[in-house]
């Protein structure tokens, strides 16, 4: 039987200082270790009771470091 991962997201915010508790990386790592490195890993949206409404894939470009301080760069147009 083939196994997938799916991580249940919700949205909670338009900014993250809006969301709950998250993760660390190292708290993520930590949990991730405990299943087969062969497993697929999709996002699980809108749960509805017993399944997900929609689901979504994670690759290596879906990755991003958003830094609390704001680039100078980012002020020119």
């Amino acid at each position: 039987m083939k196994e997938n991962l799916i991580l249940s997201t919700k949205r909670e915010g338009y900014a993250t200082d809006q969301c709950g508790e998250t993760l660390t990386v190292g708290e993520l790592i930590e949990l991730l270790q405990n299943y087969d490195e062969d497993i697929k890993v999709y996002f699980g949206n809108d749960f509805r009771g017993y399944y997900w409404y929609t689901y979504g894939s994670i690759t290596e470009h879906d990755f991003y470091c958003e830094s609390d301080e704001p680039d100078d760069e980012d002020d020119e147009f």
